[in-house]
């Protein structure tokens, strides 16, 4: 059965070895993928938002292992989801109520029975000593319920909503990948209808006019916007990165003007 694993562990440390030798382990003959190890550190929205719109891609019955985990050895639970086919196993600390806002979720357990954690279990090592050791015992056929207990509800995170004005709508940066490409929360589907060539898009003092269809057709401008591979409006910049030079990060106000004139709504 196909593990994968995203954290925020990065390359130079040897955290994502150990987690795979111990999934080895237990089971020789899983199969494991990296998502990402480059989630920014505690960054447990970026973690969300990357598992979000990665899990599509991947089989039914993937086992997917999360490891942002700023609350480690506190009271936060350790879980496992089983939604959309697949299950789910890291911290209850958000980051699933967002990576699987648009599924529908079978159940949820609390990863409570420590016959299947690592002993001695540390507190400040979960995914070596709970979850690594879970994901492995559920890949070689566990039934979910020797995990632990059923519980009824997830910790909630949610991203900003967007809104909607008579001229504009008002936004936020969510995400900035290894590129500097700035990623909104303004999505496909809240500029339907705008006519994309009439559109300003504006963060603090920069303003941006219309949107582009790819990063190669705004070779010939400091800056763009396009619709990204998660279906988001991002402000790129063609071989260069729009964070370094905008200055701009998560949180930032992003604002999208139309001209009724043109077409919209």
């Amino acid at each position: 059965m196909l593990i994968t694993l995203t954290t925020d562990f990065g390359s130079d440390d040897s955290y994502v070895g150990i987690m795979k030798g111990v999934i080895y382990g237990i089971n020789p003959q899983a199969t494991v993928v990296d998502l990402t190890h480059g989630i920014p550190p505690q960054d447990i929205v970026a973690g969300a938002l990357t598992l979000r719109h990665s899990i599509p891609y991947f089989p039914a019955g993937t086992i997917h292992v999360a490891v942002v985990d700023p609350g480690v050895g506190s009271a936060r639970r350790p879980v496992l989801i089983e939604a959309g086919g697949n299950f789910f196993i890291g911290p209850d600390n958000g980051i699933w109520s967002l990576a699987l806002a648009e599924v529908a979720m079978v159940r949820a357990i609390h990863l409570s029975n420590s016959e299947f954690h690592r002993k001695p279990t540390s507190a400040t090592f979960h995914g070596r000593d709970i979850f690594a050791p879970v994901g492995a015992h559920l890949s070689l056929g566990l039934p979910v319920e020797k995990l632990g207990e059923p519980i009824d509800a997830l910790v909630r995170l949610e991203i900003p909503a967007v809104e909607r004005h008579a001229d504009h709508l008002s936004g936020a940066v969510i995400y900035v990948d290894r590129f500097g490409n700035l990623f909104t929360n303004i999505r496909e589907h809240d500029l339907k209808g705008l006519p994309t060539d009439g559109l300003t898009v504006n963060l603090g003092a920069v303003s941006i006019r219309g949107i582009k269809e790819s990063y190669a057709s705004a070779a010939d401008v400091t800056l763009t916007t396009v619709i990204n591979s998660w279906g988001c409006l991002e402000i790129a910049a063609y071989k260069d990165s729009a964070q370094r030079i905008i200055g701009g990060k998560v949180g930032d106000k992003v604002d999208v003007f139309f001209d009724r004139s043109s077409g919209g709504h």
